[in-house]
């Protein structure tokens, strides 16, 4: 059986949305999905404190424990994306070259592959701090913060680059479905 057959002939697409913690990948992911969801389309959320608690829980946050990180959930959005499914995966995913790999392998697997950096600068995401990272990295609680003080490398030419602190949640998760429009892929 063919793909299209499985997936009824749906365009699945992985959109990944890459960013600072806090700088509101999930709050854009869950807005778009939603929007995304209402015109009829099969969505998934890939969130990556999800991930970290089931499917990488073995993992660290050394160089090597990060780049595997985003490995495996660019294989399991690779796989939901190739049977129809819009795959919204925020994760930070720091490192470009790691990245790149994720894009790659959709390329190669024919799968459509959008990149989407959530722009939101550091002095920003410290002072939303949704889950406290940034106190505790300030209280010296916490070491290895991406941005902060561990790198993090933001997309050079991605697809879409949105700045979340400068525009609201509907604003952002607009632009990122009218991205997809354009492309054919909603």
């Amino acid at each position: 059986m063919t793909d299209d057959l499985m997936n009824g002939g749906a365009v699945g697409a992985t959109v990944w949305l890459t960013g600072l913690p806090s700088a509101g990948k999930t709050t854009i992911a869950l807005t778009a999905a939603a929007e995304l969801r209402s015109a009829g389309h099969r969505t998934h959320i890939l969130d990556g404190d999800e991930l970290r608690a089931h499917l990488t829980a073995d993992l660290g946050f050394s160089r090597k424990d990060r780049e595997e990180n985003v490995r495996r959930i660019g294989y399991v959005a690779e796989l939901l994306a190739s049977h129809g499914v819009k795959v919204l995966v925020p994760v930070i995913a720091p490192y470009a070259d790691t990245r790149a790999s994720v894009r790659e392998r959709h390329e190669a697997a024919g799968t459509a592959y959008v990149e989407v950096h959530v722009a939101t600068p550091v002095d920003v995401c410290a002072a939303r701090d949704v889950k406290g990272l940034y106190a505790r990295q300030a209280r010296g609680e916490l070491s290895g913060l991406t941005g902060v003080d561990d790198p993090y490398e933001p997309p050079a030419a991605p697809d879409l680059r949105i700045p979340a602190h400068e525009q609201s949640r509907a604003e952002s998760a607009r632009a990122l479905v009218a991205l997809l429009r354009k492309k054919g892929l909603a």
